[in-house]
């Protein structure tokens, strides 16, 4: 299985043609009385590399002989395999007895040496106030912040004792530009987190992305969870509406009791297909092409697959969402309704439907050799999961909701102590300026750092360094444990830093006893 990342397509590619070379039998040829070792027919490398493909997870057992055969004139395209006359270029491989060869080139496309530039969220300008402000700093994807100890003497004073002077102070009311942000920053790095990658760059580009689109996918829906467009101009016309609605409802949707002949449900599904056909780009957009072929990496995972497809079905304008929605309907209802007659005499309904539409869903603005498996992999399992594909993930609802709460609760401001800008640790993005100077200040712990000077600061009492230390075990145990692995390890640090001067014992001993005695 070829794990999430960019070029995964290219990797795919590189891959299948590997195991092609490497385990396709090769034997000796007769043609026109001549002999061709080391070569194979047409046909021995269709049924070959059919079954090698459906049983790759990668692709899956969809994968048709047709699919095959039409990768194998790619293959010759590209200069994979090549005639016995070494001629290649043209897609004309024919299932027949024509006979092939490797030829000793290497055919593997080369991945790009640099990867394209930093992958930066940010969201569309336009806007003044506050909100233009936020939008105007660059912001990257960011693993828990690292504070110098400056800063984290700042932040975290309250947790060794220091207390400050404070007031109680209500946050202002979250802006609808502010939600937007807030979905993004939460849908982009759950999205990441779920891929296993320490960025997306490569794999989607953020600065395409509309904030206000996740929003509106969330809140504008009907009861069945279909988005629901205030501009009608943007859906589906009527007449493909009430095609798509015929054969759905198939026999009993009103429109079919009129004049209807043999073969009326085909031609109802050729003109709903001519329709898909021709858009100018496909649902799911020709932007997050990397991204759906990313997901494909985590198929084996059925979970976390249903939740980066949601993730990603939500960054979709609403009018594509919505198309797409329809679409797997129509599709998933025709597949289930035993009443429809057969719509293909040599394909079956389901594999007819993915055949017809995968393609309308799922390609690539330029010419991708692994397009039409790649879409048949992804609309299938789409397919099968459609009820959990369109819906809103619970894990990304609750941690927004969480924090808009946060952001809307009344605050306790502790002076010279600045209020925190960042989201919880499920929305962690961070100013690009703030993450270069912590790389600069280059203090990689802090908090021992902090630990070792109350541990060494001669002007704490004995009693008021124990304290200290005791509040930051408990605020910080994991730092704590690190500073002292062991019990003896931290007794024999602290123990001479604790223990009081036997001279203070003496002394206030003798004006006790004195007071005991003058009362006897």
């Amino acid at each position: 299985m070829i794990r999430p990342g960019p070029y995964r397509a290219t990797r795919l590619w590189n891959e299948t043609i590997r195991l092609f070379r490497k385990n396709m039998p090769l034997r000796r040829h007769w043609v026109h009385f001549r002999c061709h070792d080391n070569s194979f027919t047409a046909s021995e490398a269709v049924d070959w590399l059919h079954e090698l493909l459906k049983g790759s997870h990668n692709f899956g057992p969809e994968v048709t002989r047709h699919q095959t055969l039409q990768l194998l004139k790619k293959f010759l395209k590209n200069h994979v395999i090549e005639d016995i006359k070494g001629r290649f270029g043209k897609e004309d491989f024919e299932d027949n007895g024509q006979v092939y060869r490797f030829p000793s080139i290497s055919p593997f496309k080369k991945l790009p040496r640099h990867p394209p530039a930093q992958d930066v969220f940010i969201p569309k300008a336009g806007h003044s106030g506050v909100e233009k402000e936020m939008m105007s700093q660059r912001m990257l994807p960011f693993k828990p912040l690292v504070l110098n100890s400056e800063s984290w003497k700042k932040r975290h004073s309250i947790a060794i004792g220091e207390l400050r002077e404070c007031q109680v102070m209500k946050r202002r009311e979250v802006t609808s530009r502010e939600m937007e942000r807030i979905w993004m920053s939460a849908t982009l790095t759950r999205l990441q987190t779920l891929l296993g990658l320490k960025s997306l760059n490569g794999v989607l580009d953020t600065a395409l992305l509309s904030p206000n689109y996740i929003v509106y996918n969330v809140h504008n829906i009907n009861k069945q969870g279909i988005v629901v467009l205030k501009d009608k101009s943007e859906d589906l016309p009527q007449w493909v509406l009430s095609a798509m609605k015929c054969l759905a409802n198939w026999p009993d949707d009103g429109h079919t009791k009129q004049s209807t002949y043999p073969g009326f449900e085909r031609d109802i599904l050729r003109t709903v297909a001519d329709y898909f056909q021709e858009l100018d780009e496909p649902l799911l957009t020709f932007q997050f092409y990397d991204v759906f072929v990313s997901i494909l990496g985590l198929i084996e995972k059925r979970q976390a697959t249903s939740e980066a497809l949601q993730l990603c079905c939500l960054l979709l304008p609403p009018a594509q969402r919505r198309k797409l929605q329809l679409l797997l309907h129509l599709m998933v209802r025709v597949c289930k309704n035993s009443r429809l007659p057969a719509l293909n005499s040599a394909v079956g309904t389901r594999m007819l439907m993915v055949q017809t539409f995968s393609r309308s869903i799922l390609c690539s603005a330029d010419e991708i050799d692994l397009d039409e498996l790649l879409a048949t992999k992804l609309v299938t399992f789409m397919m099968d999961n459609y009820e959990d594909v369109f819906r809103v993930p619970s894990r990304l609802q609750k941690a927004v909701e969480e924090h808009i709460a946060h952001l809307r609760r009344v605050q306790i401001n502790y002076s010279g102590v600045e209020a925190s800008p960042l989201l919880p640790s499920s929305c962690m993005y961070v100013y690009e300026k703030e993450l270069r100077e912590q790389k600069a200040h280059g203090s990689q712990d802090p908090f021992l750092e902090r630990l070792d000077g109350i541990i060494a600061d001669k002007e704490l009492t004995a009693k008021q360094k124990k304290k200290k230390l005791k509040q930051f075990q408990r605020s910080y145990p994991e730092i704590f444990r690190r500073r002292f692995p062991t019990a003896e390890r931290e007794e024999a640090a602290t123990a001479p830093l604790l223990r009081r001067p036997q001279l203070m014992i003496v002394t206030l001993k003798k004006p006790f006893q004195r007071s005991w005695s003058f009362r006897a």
